[in-house]
């Protein structure tokens, strides 16, 4: 438990309420941390940063990750009911059990109090949200009211998905209503420009991942390499979770197709999700299981090992029977951290990142005859894979970083409050 937040010191920029859906429900939790490595990147730059999100069964109530004051609130008891959020995502588990969906009222009510009386009590001087619904619409609501600037970040599922005509209509009031707002990809931007064709306060921002150097020959991944390589072969390593658009099966059946021009191949299949089993048993039924692991969500911080681990990585990311598509897709940054040349579907915001012949090479998606044509050639030819690594590289650390994205945030926030708005002007 902590105190109640306090306002910022004289030495402030300013003071943000960040709102979002999804955030890690724990230290070393699986769930995406890039919503806090935002937080924690604008506190260093100045801002003092709070964030508020849903509450999910065993999360603490308040408490503090590193530098950034964590709030849940509550929307359904007991908290085992609280099911809408997290594991993967409210749109996986909306699909997953349609019961979820009579749990969305009480979500966005108490998401919404909790927001306004905030706002109301404490002095905020800009809100942000991230996914248009129901966080930007909540935000739209509850700064409107009060005169707070806001700042919506989409980040792809949210404009994908969720095409009724009343939800779109809610998505574009959202959006018009926001002081500012951020996509993270290009077809990001497109998809909000056909949902809200007149956005003149529109920013492409793609959010950032954590440059580091990787030892490809460290001890700890050679350790990795050894315990799942099948002898002298490639290792191929596939993250995400386990869910039809992700598009592992195709990685699967690629592999069974290799199977005869190299027979020692392997892959490592690292996340989870509700086709897990399916694709256990699609392996077995393929005859690849003996050369695929499946383990599951590896901690945080071990994920660039075992990425870098691997001869190649694989992303056969899929369009979405309801229209979702990978918006935009950090593990392939990561993967370019790490220097394990990749092969993704050309598909969504990948290819901002993925250049074909120049960082990655790209396929079509539903192709696993591509992608096992495409390993081949990496496997076959190492000055390729050298060359596509570098350059990779070069491209993360100059337009994908993290701080990169929080320098772009930060001019967003700094634009938005003119000297004299900030909250420390009040105290």
């Amino acid at each position: 438990m902590i105190r109640s937040a306090q306002a910022p010191t004289k030495t402030s920029k300013g003071r943000i309420l960040c709102v979002t859906s999804n955030f890690p429900r724990w230290e070393g939790d699986s769930t995406t941390p890039f919503v806090l490595n935002l937080a924690q990147d604008l506190q260093k730059l100045g801002w003092s940063v709070d964030v508020l999100a849903p509450h999910a069964p065993g999360a603490a109530k308040k408490e503090r990750i590193g530098e950034v004051t964590v709030e849940r609130f509550q929307y359904l008891w007991p908290e085992g009911a609280e099911t809408v959020c997290y594991q993967g995502g409210a749109l996986i588990n909306l699909r997953r059990n349609k019961m979820n969906a009579i749990k969305l009222p009480a979500l966005v009510l108490a998401e919404w109090w909790a927001v306004f009386r905030r706002l109301v009590t404490r002095r905020y001087d800009a809100i942000h949200t991230h996914w248009i619904l129901p966080q930007g619409f909540v935000g739209a609501v509850s700064a409107g009211l009060l005169g707070v600037p806001h700042v919506l970040t989409v980040h792809g599922g949210d404009v994908f998905a969720l095409q009724g005509r009343f939800l779109r209509y809610l998505k574009r009031q959202a959006l018009g209503s926001a002081d500012r707002v951020t996509v993270n990809s290009s077809v990001t931007e497109s998809a909000v420009h056909d949902i809200h064709s007149s956005m003149s306060s529109l920013k492409r921002i793609p959010i950032g991942v954590t440059m580091q150097t990787i030892d490809r020959n460290a001890p700890k991944v050679h350790s990795i390499r050894e315990r799942y390589r099948r002898g002298n072969g490639p290792l191929l390593v596939f993250v995400g979770r386990l869910v039809d658009e992700k598009g592992c099966a195709d990685l699967l059946e690629a592999i069974r197709l290799l199977k005869t021009e190299l027979p020692d191949m392997s892959a490592l299949v690292i996340g989870e999700g509700q086709d897990r089993q399916a694709l256990e048993d699609f392996a077995a039924d393929h005859c690849v299981s003996d050369r695929t692991t499946f383990v599951g969500w590896v901690q945080p911080h071990e994920i660039l090992a075992h990425i870098a681990a691997a001869d190649v990585f694989v992303g056969p990311s899929r369009t979405g029977s309801d229209g979702w598509v990978e918006a935009q897709g950090l593990t392939f940054l990561e993967a370019m951290v790490a220097g394990t040349p990749i092969v993704a579907t050309r598909t969504g915001g990948i290819v901002d990142s993925v250049r074909d012949g120049e960082t990655g090479l790209l396929v079509e998606q539903r192709a696993p005859d591509q992608i096992a044509e495409a390993v081949k050639r990496l496997t076959g030819d190492p000055e390729l894979a050298t060359r596509l690594t570098l350059q990779a590289r070069r491209l993360v650390a100059a337009v994908f970083s993290r701080e990169v994205s929080a320098a772009a945030f930060d001019s967003v926030f700094s634009d938005l409050l003119p000297q004299g708005k900030h909250s420390e002007q009040r105290v």
